[in-house]
Formats: structure tokens, C-alpha cells, sequence
């Protein structure tokens, strides 16, 4: 594309005259398109398989590390879960036009604080093409218009998905432009829709820590985010050990690449020869490399010597840093000193622990006895997400259709004026 400023703001203007046409379509036609669209995406499950696999077979050439090529590759299987992600979103009640709050003043005038739409969402995210989806279910239900932005490395797969579910909309009675994606991937396009808040009302990426960084340094307009993942799980003086080491390699192991896996492991001193011994082996047969420090050490002699920099680090991998801690307040303030405000969980059986670490540890999502991988939309009964922001405005914690909506009030009077 010879002139990417031009190109951005034509997209820009496209979307925002699709979210003024979205403003006044009903929820039923919304959820007619989803419908159409989750449709539309099994009937193309050979094209999207292929499609995806040209993705996959380039990933090498991007330097993309096994997590992030499991995060790129769409099976039939995972395609039918895209179908069925977008179906439970048009079941989702309609977010738009309820009433927030209202009140009747003295002179009168009726005041209603109802909920509407952001207006125009640029989405920004890496790797993951099942993105595409859940981030235009997400956006037009919730009355967006959204420019799509994924990366280089699944451009394929994205196009691919993308013209599905834009082949659907107006034949739904839905703007064409209600869905757009960045067919370019010159990093360059990016900065030119960052400059453009009087089209685009919210940027939100979803990705690594330097495209976060380049995103809040550039935009123009708010940005929802969230940095890294750094997440806790720490095991306290009251916890069921088998329960810690469940809860262990099920935060670690089961997705590592996920930004709502462990990437930290806090022991209380007077559980540690208890618990210890016991998650050792099965972390070593789920491959995981440890970095602790000597306390850790005296229990797993293989586990590398931790740095300051590991507690920081967001692995995205088999690996994790561990500290044996002296009380809880100790756990606490580890998390405030490393942690990322995303997810942290406390094994314990001790009630008043489990409020202290609640109340105290500031992070999206505070587990109690349960895996941090349950920071999710969808686990937390909120539908599908966005992603999960650990901002504290606009919105905080899985951002699903709720958080894609603003408010203004609506005032009904019969004549009344200001004296």
C-alpha cells in the first residue's frame, strides 16, 4: 500500500460510520449475523485448515517458540469451538439500552443513566487467529464497529476467518464496515490508526510487553491493556499439600504460553518440607525448569539459582521461579514487588489467610484454592473476552461485553428550565 496514512483513514472514517449505523440495529439482527457467521465458519473449515497451515508451516521464519506456535495453529476441532464461542455470544443477554440507574428529581425531570456503545475498537493482538473471531463477536454485539489488527505471522489465517465473517454482514442488515481488518502488515500502519482519536475511541492490544509499550506510547485515544502476566501461586502454612501441587501444575502446565499461567511459586517456611517433595517430581515429569533460590534449592538441588530479573519474568514457557517465604505478609509483599497486577491464588485452609491475601494483594483476579488459569471470560461466567486488562479504568480483570460498553444519561423533562 503506497500511502498508508491514507489508507488508515479511510478504514478509520469507515468504521466510525458503521458504528453510527450499529447504534440503531437490534439485538436481534446483531445475533442474527453472530449465528450466520459461526455458520459461515464451519461450512469454510477446509479453507481456514488450509489457510492455517501455510501460517504454521512460515512460523519458523518468525522465530515463533513452540508455545507460540500452539497458540497459532487452528484445528477442526478448535474451529468448532470458535463456532460455538460466537453462538454462546449471541445468547448472551444484550448489553445495550438497559437501564444502568434512574431517578426523578423535584422539579421533574426523569434521569436514566443507559448503556451504550464505545463506538469504534482497534484491536491489536499476535499469534492467535481465533482472536479474529472473538474479538468481532465481542465488538458487534456489544453495538463496536472494530478494526481489526493481527500480526504478520497469522496474517493467513486471519484473512481467511476475516472474509468469512465479513461475507455475512450485509446480507444480516449489518454496515459493511462494522468489521474491518488490516490487510497490511507493516508495523507502520499501526501508528498511523494510533493518531486518529477523533475516528477511534479505544485501542486495545493484546500481545507481548514491546507492542504494549509502542501501543501507550503512540495512541492518541484511551488504551485498555495489560502488560505481563506475572502470576502467583503460594502455597500457605495451612494449605492441603495435594491440593497445591494440583493447583500447581494445572496454573504452570496446562497452557504455559497463556498470559493466566503460574509464573511464580511462593512457599510458606513451615509447609515447605512437606510440599515441596511432593511437587518436585511432578514438575520435573511435566518438563518444567525451576529457578528458586537457596531455600528451593535445599529441596531441588536441580533448580537453577533465581535472579531478581526471573521473579519479574513473564516465561510464556516450562518455567518458574520460586521463593520459600516466612509468613504471609511476605507473600504479599513479594507479589507487590514483582508481580503484574494479573492473577495471583493462596492455597489455604486457614479462612482468615484467605481474606488477608484477597484484600491485600492488588491484582485483576485474586483465586482462592483454584488455578490461576480460571482468569478467563468464559471460565468466569462472563462469556467470551477481549482479553484481561490490569488497568483499573476503564475496565478490569476479562473484558466481555460489558466492558465494551460506556453509558450517558437520557433526561426526560415535560418543559422544565433552569432558573
Amino acid at each position: 500500500m503506497n500511502d498508508l496514512s491514507e489508507y488508515a483513514l479511510r478504514v478509520a472514517q469507515q468504521a466510525r460510520s458503521a458504528s453510527r449505523e450499529l447504534a440503531l440495529v437490534s439485538g436481534e439482527r446483531r445475533n442474527h449475523w453472530l449465528r450466520q457467521a459461526a455458520a459461515g465458519l464451519r461450512r469454510e473449515v477446509p479453507t481456514l485448515v488450509r489457510e492455517n497451515a501455510r501460517d504454521l508451516e512460515a512460523a519458523p521464519g518468525y522465530g515463533l517458540n513452540a508455545a507460540a506456535i500452539d497458540r497459532l495453529r487452528l484445528t477442526e476441532a478448535g474451529i468448532e469451538k470458535l463456532a460455538t464461542a460466537i453462538e454462546d455470544v449471541a445468547g448472551l443477554p444484550d448489553p445495550l439500552g438497559g437501564i444502568i440507574d434512574s431517578n426523578s428529581r423535584p422539579n421533574g425531570l426523569l434521569v436514566t443513566r443507559v448503556r451504550v456503545p464505545l463506538g469504534v475498537v482497534f484491536f491489536i493482538y499476535e499469534s492467535r487467529p481465533n482472536v479474529t473471531a472473538d474479538a468481532a463477536s465481542l465488538c458487534v454485539k456489544s453495538g463496536n464497529a472494530v478494526i481489526l489488527r493481527g500480526g504478520k505471522e497469522a496474517l493467513r489465517s486471519n484473512l481467511a476467518i476475516y472474509r468469512v465473517l465479513a461475507g455475512t454482514l450485509a446480507a444480516c442488515g449489518l454496515p459493511a464496515h462494522a468489521v474491518q481488518l488490516v490487510e497490511t502488515i507493516d508495523r507502520e500502519a499501526v501508528g498511523h490508526f494510533l493518531k486518529l482519536p477523533q475516528y477511534i475511541d479505544v485501542t486495545i492490544p493484546r500481545g507481548g510487553k514491546s507492542l504494549i509499550e509502542r501501543v501507550m506510547a503512540e495512541a492518541k485515544m484511551p488504551v485498555i491493556k495489560h502488560y505481563d502476566g506475572v502470576c502467583h501461586v503460594y502455597v500457605d502454612a495451612a494449605a492441603d499439600p495435594q491440593m497445591a501441587v494440583r493447583i500447581l501444575i494445572n496454573s504452570k502446565c496446562h497452557r504455559p504460553g497463556v498470559c493466566n499461567a503460574a509464573e511464580s511459586l511462593l512457599v510458606h517456611a513451615s509447609i515447605a518440607d512437606r510440599f515441596l517433595p511432593l511437587a518436585g517430581p511432578e514438575l520435573q515429569a511435566q518438563g518444567v525448569e525451576v529457578r528458586g533460590d537457596d531455600r528451593i534449592r535445599k529441596f531441588w538441588p536441580q533448580a537453577k539459582v533465581a535472579t531478581d530479573a526471573d521473579y519479574r519474568t513473564e516465561y510464556l514457557d516450562l518455567i518458574l521461579s520460586a521463593r520459600v517465604v516466612d509468613s504471609l505478609e511476605q507473600a504479599i509483599e513479594h507479589i507487590a514487588e514483582y508481580g503484574s497486577h494479573h492473577t495471583e491464588t493462596i492455597v489455604t485452609n486457614d479462612l482468615a489467610a484467605s481474606r488477608k491475601f484477597t484484600a491485600a494483594v492488588d491484582s485483576s483476579a485474586v483465586m482462592v484454592n483454584a488455578s490461576t488459569r480460571f482468569n478467563d471470560g468464559g471460565e468466569l461466567g462472563l462469556g467470551a473476552e477481549i482479553g484481561i486488562s490490569t488497568d483499573k479504568f476503564h475496565a478490569r480483570g476479562p473484558c466481555g461485553l460489558i466492558e465494551l460498553t460506556s453509558y450517558k444519561y437520557v433526561v426526560h423533562g415535560d418543559g422544565q428550565v433552569r432558573g
